[in-house]
């Protein structure tokens, strides 16, 4: 048995058995991802789709993403790779990329304008020895890392990959204990303690995904744009719009007028604010 070091669980794992995230495993006593390098999507994007507003804009960015994740959102979009549920089929169905290949594709893609790789899709955190591997690749051939997650690990992690990326956009669902706790099966503090890490040393962007009866009221508006201003005003933040979908259809989609007044109020204290599926 081995204890986990990614996230606030610690899950303690017994001999080939699984932590929460169904992908981190204990073998010969140590801590390892069975995910690592299996990857279920890789496309190349505008960076502004990660979304990353204030970050090599114009770019392109060639992105991965594996499966699992260490959060159950009941709106998640990529449920299908993200929840556990999927997990073994994945195993299976997944292809095997090295970081020499991920790295390959990557410079291969600079004539499309690509300028690096993105980590994304489900939580890449849960793999972040493959991030390690992959981003020193690509900091050798001249592109940047990039890194989109739920921001649900440890700090330690954080400090592990200062060496090794660029840019985030981190997930900041919401301001209260309980919502993380009862809905996302998360926990706020954590993520807070990863994303003061983050700000000391990468471009950081922030996204708040707004849901009706959950998170949508201008005074948690409020304690959101005031806790990032404390750390920097010029942290950009994405406030988006949702839509019901996978086990949260039981609201209507946001409202847009509403989205823009929570970005109006966001503005008071923040100089990038963005809106987003209006």
């Amino acid at each position: 048995m081995a204890k986990c070091e990614v996230c606030f669980r610690h899950c303690e794992i017994e001999e080939g058995g699984r932590g929460f995230c169904k992908v981190r495993t204990c073998k010969d006593g140590v801590i390892k991802p069975v995910n690592y390098g299996r990857i279920t999507s890789l496309a190349l994007d505008p960076i502004e789709k990660k979304p990353l507003a204030r970050f090599m804009s114009g770019s392109k960015i060639l992105s991965v993403g594996s499966y699992g994740c260490n959060l159950r959102c009941p709106f998640c979009q990529n449920h299908e790779i993200s929840w556990s549920d999927f997990a073994y089929m994945l195993e299976r169905d997944s292809e095997y990329v090295s970081p020499e290949e991920l790295c390959k594709m990557a410079v291969n893609c600079k004539d499309k304008g690509n300028v690096g790789v993105a980590f994304t899709y489900n939580e890449p955190l849960i793999d972040y020895e493959y991030i390690i591997d992959c981003a020193k690749l690509i900091h050798e051939n001249g592109m940047v890392n990039v890194l989109v997650s739920n921001g649900t690990a440890d700090a330690s992690i954080a400090r592990k990959l200062e060496p090794y990326i660029d840019a985030m956009n981190i997930d900041l669902k919401g301001f209260t204990a309980e919502y993380y706790r009862d809905v996302l099966k998360g926990d706020f503090e954590c993520v807070k303690a990863f994303i003061e890490e983050a700000v000391k040393y990468a471009h950081v962007e922030l996204t708040t995904l707004i849901i009706p009866g959950e998170n949508d009221t201008e005074e948690e508006m409020r304690e959101i744009s005031g806790y990032i201003a404390g750390l920097s005003d010029e942290i950009p933040l994405h406030i988006s719009r949702f839509f019901p979908q996978f086990h949260m259809t039981d609201r209507p989609a946001t409202d847009v007028k509403h989205i823009y007044k929570l970005a109006d109020l966001a503005r008071e204290k923040l100089k990038y604010v963005y809106t987003g599926n209006c």
